[in-house]
């Protein structure tokens, strides 16, 4: 196994942890999250049963005023009944003046047609001979209800003015504070729950609470939020006994909506926190093996340059020995080649100068040199779909290093019988070259990988050689390099993209 499959495989068991302890993160908060919920809605739910029985209550209240308002009427009418027979001739008026006498409660003033007070009643007892405090309070019962008209005589008529007893001022005071204090619990509620409370029109708002107040001004933005309302939960109709019903708007709390989405958004920014820092340690990583792979190839330079050097001085001193001059052809032509390795090597470990060169020439003199050291059974060729020659800006001992990595690899997936083709096309602002072998192919999945540092298919391979072409293509020479196409069995294209 080697090390870039170890490394892929490694990563795959980290980043299966990963999702798993996410997994099992989420299903934990999220039954946190649900029990802290159904809280929150159990308080949503109570508080809108609570709303209810205080409507129901409120109603009843309000119908119970209405009849104890009903039988104040009815008292001062009979009480007025009474004061009409009075003036009658009657065989026993008991009874009339029990009724007359029982009135303890409702203040009455009796005014005779010229507007002089003739009796009062119930009213209190340091006002009772002021007649223009008697006046006033004439006026104020006006105000609250019509007078009754008692015939005394044909054709005189005395005035009946009254008010509401001090204990249906009482109630209705507390009435209304009923009201009050139930249109305040539907404002301001303990369970935190934005409320529209609106009259029968569904329109009109009376009150509302835990919403922005500058939007509530804005009637397209009420509307809006009572249809949203409505969908999310059933208005709650309220009856206060009056023959319209209001209508109670509700949605779920703001604190239920955040927790609902609190784990995501958790997550989301963990996640998030994770990439970068990701990025950053692979940024980091990638800069320290970058500064080691530029010294391990300085350094691997200046060692060969040393005894390089020494070889070369030895080479003259044995042309002077006289020393046969084809073997020292041999040795000259190794040297040589050392020293172009010499050469890469130093132009890895520095930013190396491009040059504008014929691709045409380079690639034939990389291809001549291969057919040299490879065996007779692989067929090499290049191809130009042009007759021009082609420039490009190039560092040509770099790039002959490309080449020659291909064809090697090339040779190796074709173990040694076979074609190579070269195939350059010339277009606007780039050059494609084409490196086409007859191999055993590449797996559609490895198209990527087979780049990475450390990936290799050989037993005692050390998965460099590749990378090492990707680096000098891509950061070097500003190009690109990809699989083209590759089918297992019948070979592989990989395509070279230089800039002009």
């Amino acid at each position: 196994m080697n090390i870039y499959t170890r490394k892929q495989r490694w990563k795959f068991f980290l980043l299966l942890g990963a999702v798993l302890i996410v997994i099992a993160s989420l299903w934990y908060t999220n039954i946190l999250v649900k029990k802290i919920a159904d809280d929150e809605k159990k308080k949503v739910r109570l508080w809108a049963e609570a709303i209810q029985r205080k409507a129901s209550l409120v109603k009843y209240t309000n119908e119970l005023f209405h009849k104890i308002e009903a039988e104040e009427r009815q008292k001062i009418s009979l009480w007025a009944e009474a004061n009409r027979q009075l003036g009658r001739d009657l065989s026993d008026y008991t009874f009339v003046l029990e009724v007359i006498k029982n009135n303890l409660t409702i203040p009455v003033i009796i005014m005779n047609n010229k507007g002089v007070v003739m009796l009062s009643k119930n009213i209190d007892t340091a006002y009772a001979g002021n007649k223009e405090y008697l006046i006033r309070q004439v006026d104020t019962m006006k105000s609250q209800h019509d007078p009754i008209e008692i015939e005394i005589l044909p054709g005189k008529k005395n005035y009946l003015y009254y008010r509401d007893s001090r204990l249906f001022t009482e109630l209705k005071t507390v009435f209304d504070g009923l009201i009050r204090s139930f249109i305040s619990e539907v404002a301001v509620n303990s369970a935190s729950v934005p409320v529209i409370y609106t009259d029968s029109t569904r329109i009109n708002v009376l009150e509302f609470g835990n919403m922005d107040t500058l939007k509530m001004k804005d009637s397209l933005f009420v509307q809006k939020s009572i249809g949203e309302f409505a969908i999310e939960n059933s208005p709650i109709e309220v009856d206060l006994g009056d023959g319209q019903k209001n209508y109670i708007f509700y949605k779920e709390s703001f604190l239920l909506t955040q927790l609902r989405y609190y784990p995501y958004f958790q997550f989301g920014i963990i996640g998030i926190f994770l990439l970068i820092s990701y990025l950053l340690f692979s940024t980091a990583r990638k800069a320290e093996q970058d500064q080691v792979w530029l010294g391990m190839a300085k350094e691997t330079a200046h060692q060969l340059g040393t005894p390089l050097s020494s070889i070369i001085a030895w080479l003259e001193y044995l042309k002077m020995k006289g020393v046969d001059e084809q073997m020292l052809a041999e040795a000259r032509q190794d040297v040589k080649r050392l020293e172009t390795i010499t050469e890469r090597f130093s132009k890895i470990g520095s930013l190396p100068v491009l040059d504008k060169a014929d691709i045409m020439d380079v690639l034939n003199k990389s291809i001549d040199y291969m057919r040299t050291r490879t065996s007779t059974s692989v067929n090499f060729s290049v191809i130009s779909q042009h007759s021009h020659p082609i420039s490009v800006k190039l560092n040509i001992p770099l790039f002959e290093w490309v080449i020659e990595n291909l064809c090697r690899n090339s040779v190796d997936a074709m173990d040694g019988t076979g074609s190579i083709s070269v195939e350059v096309s010339d277009q606007l602002q780039f050059v494609y070259i084409d490196v086409t072998d007859t191999g055993k192919g590449i797996n559609r999945s490895k198209y990527r990988t087979i780049f990475q540092p450390g990936f290799t298919t050989k037993q005692r391979g050390w998965g460099l050689g590749l990378s090492l072409v990707k680096r000098i293509i891509e950061n070097y020479h500003g190009g690109k390099i990809f699989v083209k196409h590759s089918e297992i069995g019948k070979g592989t294209t990989i395509r070279i993209v230089l800039n002009k």
